[in-house]
């Protein structure tokens, strides 16, 4: 009697098991298969343990080519870039501002945007904010909202390589020979002509940034290496011909300067070198330089600058960037002559730029493959996992039965799952999977 009894329970029991599995089965964990879509965007999605980050979708009101034309040789390294930032330990971000690239905005993101376990504290009205490492009074990013302008205004790439390690160990009373620091290095670039547009209405509107040092080799340019566009206290009003006029006016190929290593050409010196070779060096030395950088993003890309910025260090932004492609520059009507003498005076400008959005794009690419194949390995792992437990339900349901063992079928299974977990784990060389774009 007692044996029909548990047979008779055995049947109901298992029609809810075999419910239970089915649902999970159609509904797996971290799903929106069986969830109603809201209206609601953002970085955060809901579960019962709280807040849990996960990546944007970047927005397709960017101009992302449905083809990226390929004209140079990147290898997987260079595309590959994931720093392990230690923000508990000695580890410095670094931001290189490049006038009139959006590093003002990319810079509050900074101090004010990134999902922190210790947030920076942005005091209001105060153009600083203080960030600190959690538990330490050190600072972890090196900007201008952050530590000010401590190498001097708008700092390039020659000054801070050799100023900031000076300063942070000073602020944080570090020794140099003691002190291991890893320090990154991050900026923005934008279309040259678009970028020029804007430093000259800014300059046009007072703006002079006379107050940089310009320093390369341990002493600032003289009078004659880099002679002043104008007399008097700025340029207020200046018309686009005298702007494009001046030989020595650091707007032309700013982004070449600003990132190449100077002292490759005698800094400011421009008798030291022919005028096509020191261009020539001061490209390659940019491009490298950018190359090796831990990230750049561009201005007309907005949302995947976040995107790469959050891959690359394994940070997270509270709120999604915003493309505003309504700027002063895109309201100055010029004609395609003057565009074309623009395009002149940033030559230089205009190959890095064109480098860099190739490789920023094909970057974007490969961490988008990337992803996909983590995401496919995790549900794959969670698809196991449920398998097992059920095999582990039908067991127990099978003993309690009255039913025999199968302990051999089950480890050989196992078997069977490892090898096919080794199959979808092993990746093949990058440049075998990416269809041409």
């Amino acid at each position: 009697m007692e044996e029909k009894f548990n047979r008779l329970i055995f049947i109901p029991i298992a029609a809810v098991l075999f419910l239970m599995i089915g649902y999970q089965y159609v509904c797996p964990a971290d799903s929106n298969t069986c969830y109603f879509r809201s209206d609601d965007k953002g970085l955060f999605q809901r579960y019962s343990s709280g807040f849990e980050l996960v990546y944007t979708e970047p927005e397709p009101d960017e101009d992302l080519p449905s083809k990226i034309t390929s004209k140079f040789n990147f290898t997987e390294r260079d595309l590959d870039r994931h720093v392990d930032f230690n923000i508990r330990g000695d580890d410095v971000m670094v931001f290189l501002h490049i006038q009139k690239t959006g590093g003002t905005t990319f810079g509050r993101h900074l101090v004010k945007n990134i999902q922190l376990e210790q947030p920076c504290d942005c005091m209001p009205g105060q153009r600083k904010c203080t960030c600190h490492r959690p538990g330490k009074a050190e600072s972890w990013l090196f900007s201008r909202f952050s530590t000010g302008w401590s190498c001097g205004l708008h700092a390039d790439w020659t000054e801070l390589t050799s100023c900031v390690p000076v300063v942070m160990n000073k602020r944080d009373k570090k020794s140099a020979q003691k002190s291991k620091r890893n320090f990154y290095y991050i900026t923005m670039l934008r279309d040259p002509v678009s970028r020029y547009l804007s430093e000259w209405k800014h300059v046009q509107r007072g703006a002079t940034w006379k107050t940089a040092l310009h320093m390369c080799d341990g002493r600032p340019p003289t009078q004659d290496e880099l002679p002043a566009c104008y007399s008097g206290e700025d340029w207020t009003g200046v018309p686009l011909a005298d702007f494009m006029s001046c030989p020595s006016n650091l707007a032309n190929n700013r982004q070449v300067r600003m990132l190449a290593d100077l002292s490759l050409v005698g800094c400011y010196n421009m008798s030291s070198v022919s005028e096509l070779e020191r261009g020539r060096v001061l490209l390659a030395s940019a491009k490298a330089n950018l190359r090796n950088m831990a990230f750049y993003g561009l201005t007309e890309f907005q949302r995947k600058t976040q995107y790469l910025f959050e891959r690359t260090f394994g940070l997270r932004f509270i709120r999604a960037f915003t493309q505003i492609n309504s700027t002063r520059a895109a309201s100055v009507g010029i004609s395609e002559k003057v565009r074309w003498r623009i395009e002149g005076l940033n030559a230089l400008d205009v190959e890095l730029y064109e480098y860099a959005k190739e490789l920023f794009l094909r970057r974007y690419q490969y961490n988008r493959q990337k992803q996909h194949q983590e995401e496919r390995v995790r549900r794959w792992q969670e698809r196991q996992q449920r398998q097992r437990l059920h095999r582990t339900y039908l067991a127990e349901l099978w003993r309690l039965g009255g039913g025999g063992g199968g302990e051999e079928q089950e480890q050989e299974q196992e078997l069977e799952e490892v090898k096919e977990l080794e199959e979808v784990a092993t990746t093949e060389d990058y440049s075998s999977q990416v269809v041409r774009w």
